[in-house]
């Protein structure tokens, strides 16, 4: 018993467990079933279905072939014709071509092909295009190239081959069950049969523990010549392409569409076009994940939808790289608006809009321009009245950067009469339900009880159907948010809805006939405050409109008639302002979104020459009564299926005789004759009508008065004003009543003029700009005229401003009849209309219209038959399906297409064996090649590009991998090389510091050692300096001192000599001396000699103080050599001061007082210490001298040392005596001056120097220096303390002897001049002024005297040793600065040569950088190695 199951469940129940069937097992169970076939093969019978679940499996393993129900018998001598019998899916190509083709036969090998398709089964789980309806499959498979393993990577080479051996489409080249049972894949399973079984039966088990899979019922299908296909258990067929139908008829396709829209599937291909069929209620097929589904898949990957037509479109448009045009088409009520809007939604998803804003205005633009050309009529609640193209713009990348719409033959006459069940303008009811809602209809001039003239119907009332609308109000906020949104201003809105108001006011304005005595009608306004009304709105004067209106301007021979009109004729005025300023108004509207849309302007022409348009147009209407509007709507849709008629039939054909190839002419329903009967000049339809418009008195019934000859033109009878036209639709009556007045549709003059006056800019605008040729207000700005506060009542002087040449004429402003008229305006809008479809490759979508009730879910089919017949869908389906509805040219076909058969680096050349080349490469069949172009079915066109986009993929993805890789290896290097650079960087780096620090560390020392040197010049020179500053000091201070004394000398003579003269007594000249100089001493001689003793006793206690210092200060480290020169200084000092004093003489103070120098304390206690010395010594000179060791002195005589007496002097006259004493005086004078001046300026300038810092004393830098110098100079310096001052005690020993010897010496020469004889003269003079020396020094004893001599001595020899010293230390100082000069003069020159040759070195690297780079070797530089200066050539 066969009860472990089909293999389709065996292969399914591993598949849902993540397991697959081994190769073995399949081999196993394909060699089991082909033996099978054998012995069927072998009888003479075919099976005709072999698949998966026809192949049973017993528990022991075994293989059983079932299910003989469609078998058939074969003879040598007949093969199987004109039968298909199968199941779809596993159907070979030649069966399925049996029943289409007589001569296609075929035979036992079609198994092979089941056996085949079988294989994948087991390998994938189901068969190939098992997601496809099997009719959809049916139409595949001859089609497409054979079937291949989901992943044939992940299976053997030889089950590969068996499988492509088997699926072989030419079945004389398959081969038959015998071979195959040969091949390698087979041949395996030999003597493991029973592990195989095994095997299987353990998969057998597992599969039924884990529980039933769910079968997949594949229906059989069985075929003969002459029916159509039909399920053996009467399962209709559904196709989603009504092309692959094998029977084409129309109850065939009307079936199919019924039964399609039964399931809510209302879009269906016929070949590359779109049937939608009408659902007449929402559904949820519109959703972001449907947008997301159709963007870029196959098509036949999802079933046919409205979003599919968008994106073939799209992608045509960036593939090609150029303009695509949806042509929406059919009935009135069809779903063509809303179909426009799905196509808008779903291409700006696929431009993906720059920014969010974009997106949404474009999404906005329908809705806008529909509430102002939508209306409600029998057979449609939202029947476009008028004509739309909207042109999406996209940049050569595909993105959507702007739209455009252009609007054509606006029904206007809506605006003031509507039909039986009709209504006018969405927006009139939007707004006045909208206002009501904000409270504004008195803002407005709306009443809010009595409903308009132009919104009146019997069926509608005011508060219950407008007022009181959800909808209305809801619409009215939608369209407000609309002008919003895309960018209208508040000010524009505001225009807007006055502009509407005035036009809805303007229909309650009602007129009465009122005669005259002339017996002429006039008209006269009833309701004035109607008027007021409309003139507030329209922001101008009540009287003017009201004069506009009742009254016309007639110009004959150049001059102004006003002329009345009559009631009827004002009301058609009336009538005529409404329509014109809603028309405007609507074109004003449109233009305004063209300009907030339009792509910016910083985009290149490039980025903006793609466009993407859709034709919205109003639909093929006939009404119980069809007027002139009916005629234009119907003549457009004429146009329209003449366009569509030119393009999938006639050109089509036409190429095929062109390219000689042979293809089965098509018949199809031709409308040329019927658009020349309308559309013929002079005698067309249309023209006939212009030409009776420019005549006054033509009337209706003279339009069509044997003048329209044509066998689609009838005039009826027992209808008056009546006339049929035979349409490719069918036959429409039309009632020609009121054709030239709705065919002129004049505006007058007058009112012109009116509307110009307004104070309102856009009321202005609406009547300024002028009219296109298709009646729509220009977009261009023409001349407006400025805004005029004041007007003019007179007409007349405005009717003057109009015939001026500087006035702006309206096209309507004259009373020629020669204007624009509907029909002329129509024929342009076709023309522009065809123009931009024609530029473009087109796609068609049908609408489809089920009932005329409205009704989801209804279906009639004779009125959907009808549709399909003046629709030519059935002709469209027989052309797509046996003709080729693409035409490529050979080099647009290669360059498209050569990738998939030609390396990228080859150039194939431009011939048809290029092209079939490719077109075998991509193994597609029923392709034809012409003289110029290749012929492809519309479904070659989607494989190819399939292929082309799966080439691109891999090719990109090949791409990305080796960039990958590339980028990889580079980076790699990078990271080498930036490791490497490192290194480098970093070796050169160390390198370089450690030849910094080198060169640093000499350069520091050689620049320490030049600054100390040049510190050591500069003090030098400074030094120089401030002893030069000295010496001038001091020659100034002894200029002055000489002068001062010279001055007190003189003043002393002039005092001498008067006493003299008088007979004073004589004085010993050294007492009168001594008095002067030392007045001090006269007055109190014991002060002073304490004053003097206490100065010197506090000057060297502090001496000694400071030594004791000094010394404590030795132990310090660092500090002994600082210790000794301050010392050194210090007793400089102090030796100085003594020798100063030791030369100043006794009458210090009365000389300094003289010379009128001020003399601080210090100076004081200083020439204190002097003048006690000298008392001191003249004290020790007196003791010595009454001790009898010196020679006394008579006070005026001298003593002679023989006797003991003293001798006698001679008494010398007064005279001599003075002159004596003037000559001794005058020379002691000058050499105490001299002394005390030397003395006291030394002291003063040390003194000054060192207060004003000059001169430091405890600087240890001096110190330092002053030691070095005096070391340098004195080598004795060097010694201790204890030696000095040995050295020094010797040396003032020294003196003192010398100096008691010079004493001797000098008293015995005393002693002998006074012994000689002498005149008197100049010996007498001598004498006198020695002892004027003498007696100058004051007589006291003080034994110490001469001790004291001695040291005063000794401190001036020491004075004496230090001033040479300094001067051979400044001697020293000028040779190091002179050898310092010389360095820096030397070192200049080495920078100057060095600074020369780099020099050098820059001009050769930049003159040749190879050769020589900033790294090269060369010889040294100024002492310096190469590679030294290479490291400094590097940190320049």
């Amino acid at each position: 018993m066969c009860n472990g199951g089909s293999v389709t469940e065996l292969a399914k129940g591993l598949l849902k467990r993540g397991d697959r069937m081994d190769e073995a097992i399949i081999a196993y169970i394909l060699h089991e079933a082909l033996m099978g076939l054998q012995h069927l093969h072998a009888n003479k019978t075919i099976h005709r279905d072999v698949k998966g679940n026809n192949i049973l499996l017993t528990t022991e393993g075994g293989i059983k072939l079932v299910d003989f129900g469609v078998s058939a018998q074969l003879t040598n001598t007949r093969l199987r014709r004109n039968t298909s019998v199968g199941t779809p899916f596993w159907m070979a190509p030649e069966v399925i071509a049996c029943e289409q083709q007589l001569d296609s036969t075929y035979d036992a090998r079609c198994d092979v092909w089941s056996l085949g398709i079988t294989a994948i089964e087991l390998g994938d789980g189901d068969p190939p295009l098992a997601d496809l309806h099997p009719m959809r499959a049916l139409f595949k498979i001859p089609r497409n190239p054979p079937p291949t393993l989901h992943q044939p990577e992940l299976w053997s080479n030889e089950f590969n081959d068996f499988i492509r051996k088997c699926l072989i489409k030419d079945f004389e080249l398959r081969p038959n069950v015998h071979e195959l049972l040969q091949h390698a894949f087979l041949t395996q399973v030999a003597g493991r049969e029973r592990t195989l079984q095994k095997q299987l039966m353990e998969l057998i088990d597992l599969n039924q523990q884990m529980g039933v899979i769910e079968k997949t019922r594949h229906e059989r299908i069985h075929t003969k010549k002459g029916s159509h296909m039909k399920s053996l258990n009467a399962t209709p067929i559904e196709v989603d392409d009504l092309a692959t139908l094998e029977v084409l008829d129309e109850n065939t396709v009307t079936d199919h569409l019924q039964k399609r829209y039964s399931k809510n599937q209302i879009y269906t291909y016929v070949g590359d076009i779109l049937i939608a069929v009408n659902p007449f209620h929402n559904m949820d097929l519109y959703d972001p994940q449907y947008q997301k589904d159709y963007i870029g898949a196959k098509r036949t990957a999802n079933p046919p939808h409205i979003f599919a037509v968008a994106d073939i479109a799209y992608q045509s448009m960036v593939s090609y790289n150029t303009d695509q045009c949806i042509v929406i088409s059919g009935e009135s009520g069809a779903g063509k608006t809303e179909s426009a809007h799905l196509l808008v939604q779903q291409l700006t998803v696929l431009g993906k809009a720059n920014n969010r804003t974009l997106q949404e205005k474009i999404l906005l633009v329908n809705n806008l321009v529909e509430a102002f050309g939508n209306a409600c009529t029998v057979i449609n609640d939202n029947s476009s009245r008028f004509g739309k193209y909207l042109e999406m713009k996209f940049t050569n990348g595909g993105t959507v950067v702007g739209a455009q719409i252009s609007e054509y033959l606006l029904e206007k006459s809506r605006v003031i009469h509507q039909a039986v069940g009709e209504r006018n303008f969405h927006i009139l009811y939007y707004i006045y339900a909208g206002l009501a809602e904000r409270k504004k209809l008195a803002h407005y001039k709306l009443s809010d009880s009595k409903t308009p003239r132009y919104l009146h119907n019997e069926h509608i009332k005011l508060v219950a159907d407008i007022l009181n609308s959800q909808h209305y109000k809801e619409q009215f906020e939608s369209v407000e948010q609309c002008f919003k949104v895309i960018g209208f201003t508040l000010e524009e809105l505001g225009s807007v809805y006055s502009i509407l108001a005035a036009v809805l006011n303007t229909g309650d304005i009602e007129f009465t006939s009122v005669a005259t005595e002339h017996q002429t009608d006039k008209s006269n306004i009833t309701n004035m405050a109607m008027l007021d009304s409309v003139a507030s709105l329209l922001f101008i004067r009540p009287d003017e409109l009201q004069e506009a209106l009742t009254s016309h301007c007639v110009v004959t021979r150049g001059e102004t008639i006003v002329r009345s009109n009559t009631a009827e004729k004002a009301i058609e005025v009336r009538d005529a302002m409404g329509k014109a300023l809603y028309g405007r108004l609507f074109s004003w509207i449109v233009n305004r979104i063209n300009s907030l849309l339009r792509p910016d302007s910083q985009l290149s022409e490039e980025d903006k020459g793609l466009n993407i348009g859709i034709l919205d147009i109003f639909g093929f209407e006939n009404f119980k009564k069809n007027s002139f509007e009916q005629l234009c709507i119907n003549i457009a849709n004429e146009q329209i299926q003449f366009y569509f008629n030119q393009h999938i039939f006639a050109w089509e054909q036409d190429e095929y005789l062109n390219e000689d190839v042979d293809a089965r002419v098509i018949e199809y329903e031709d409308n040329r004759p019927l658009l020349d009967m309308f559309l013929q000049k002079p005698m067309g339809l249309l023209s006939l009508l212009d030409e009776e418009s420019r005549f006054p008195q033509a009337t209706d019934q003279t339009l069509f008065e044997d003048n329209l000859k044509s066998k689609n033109f009838w005039r009826p009878k027992r209808v008056d004003l009546g006339f049929g036209i035979h349409h490719y639709a069918g036959k429409v009556i039309y009632n020609a009543g009121g054709f030239l007045a709705k065919n002129r549709d004049t505006l007058p003059a007058d009112i012109v003029l009116l509307l110009r006056s307004s104070e309102n800019e856009l009321i202005r605008k609406l009547v300024t700009h002028p009219l296109t040729k298709t009646g729509n207000l220009a977009h261009t700005r023409g001349k407006t005229m400025g805004t005029m506060q004041t007007r003019t009542p007179q007409r007349t002087l405005n009717f003057s401003k109009a015939n001026s040449a500087e006035s702006t004429h309206h096209p309507r402003e004259t009373t020629n009849m020669r204007t624009q008229t509907v029909a002329s305006y129509f024929r342009y809008s076709l023309m522009d209309l065809l123009s931009k479809m024609v530029a473009g490759q087109p796609h068609f979508v049908r609408c489809i219209k089920p009932n005329n009730d409205r009704q989801a879910n209804k279906f009639d089919r004779e009125k959907v038959l009808v549709q399909l017949r003046y629709t030519g869908i059935l002709e469209t389906a027989k052309i797509r399906r046996q003709g080729y509805s693409h035409r490529i040219l050979f080099a647009n076909f290669i360059k498209r297409y050569a990738i998939l058969t030609f390396r990228a680096n080859e150039e194939p050349t431009i011939s048809p064996e290029t092209c079939a080349a490719i077109l075998e490469k991509a193994k597609l069949e029923n392709w034809v090649l012409g003289k110029t172009k290749v012929f492809l079915k519309y479904y070659h066109v989607e494989q190819l590009n399939l292929m082309v986009r799966r080439m691109t993929d891999r090719i990109v993805l090949v791409q990305a991998c080796v960039r990958g890789w590339l980028g990889a290896k580079r980076y790699r290097k990078i990271l080498e090389r930036r490791e490497h650079s490192a290194v480098v960087l970093q070796s050169a780096y160390r390198g370089y510091k450690v030849r910094k620090e080198v060169i640093d560390d000499k350069n520091k020392a050689k620049l320490e050692a030049h600054i100390i040197h040049f510190q050591a010049v500069c003090r030098g020179y400074l030094a120089r300096k401030q002893y030069k500053e000295l010496i001038d000091e001091k020659n100034k201070a002894a200029t002055k001192i000489q002068a001062r004394y010279r001055g007190y000398k003189e003043r002393k003579k002039k005092q001498a000599k008067p006493g003299m003269q008088e007979g004073a007594p004589t004085e010993n000249v050294g007492d009168v001396f001594e008095e002067t100089n030392h007045p001090s001493q006269r007055s109190d001689p014991e002060d002073d000699e304490t004053k003097a003793a206490v100065v010197l006793q506090s000057n060297y206690r502090g001496y000694q103080e400071r030594k004791k210092f000094k010394e404590r200060q030795k132990t310090k480290a660092g500090q002994e050599i600082a210790e000794d020169v301050q010392a050194a200084l210090d007793f400089e000092d102090i030796q100085t001061e003594v020798e100063v004093n030791s030369r100043q003489n006794t009458n210090l103070e009365e000389r300094c007082e003289s010379a009128g120098e001020d003399i601080d304390l210090e100076q004081e206690a200083k020439a204190a210490t002097v003048i006690q010395s000298n008392f001191r010594g003249h004290k020790e000179r007196k003791k010595l001298e009454e001790e009898g060791k010196m020679p006394r002195r008579s006070k005026g005589t001298k003593t002679p040392e023989q006797g003991g007496q003293p001798a006698a002097e001679p008494v010398q006259p007064p005279e001599e005596e003075a002159k004596a004493e003037t000559l001794g005086a005058e020379e002691e004078e000058a050499k105490a001056a001299v002394v005390i001046q030397s003395n006291f300026r030394g002291h003063k300038e040390r003194k000054r120097l060192q207060e004003e810092g000059k001169i430091p004393k405890k600087k240890q830098v001096v110190q330092n220096e002053l030691y070095e110098a005096e070391e340098d100079l004195n080598p004795e310096s060097g010694l201790n303390n204890e030696e000095a001052k040995a050295d020094e005690e010797k040396a003032a020993t020294v003196l003192q002897s010398n100096f008691r010897g010079h004493r001797e010496r000098k008293r015995l020469k005393e002693e002998r001049e006074w012994r000689k004889p002498s005149d008197k003269g100049t010996e007498e003079t001598l004498e006198l002024s020695d002892v004027k020396i003498e007696h100058t020094e004051p007589m006291q004893d003080d034994p110490m005297e001469e001790e004291k001599a001695a040291v005063k001595i000794q401190s001036n020899f020491r004075g004496y040793k230090d001033r040479k010293n300094l001067k051979a230390t400044a001697d020293k100082e000028m040779e190091e600065l002179e050898h310092f000069s010389k360095e820096v003069s030397r070192a200049s020159e080495n920078y100057l040569a060095l600074q020369k040759k780099l020099n050098e070195i820059i001009l050769a690297h930049q003159i040749n950088p190879a050769n020589n780079g900033m790294f090269m070797k060369g010889k040294q530089l100024n002492g310096y190695t190469a590679g030294l200066q290479t490291g400094t050539l590097c940190t320049l």
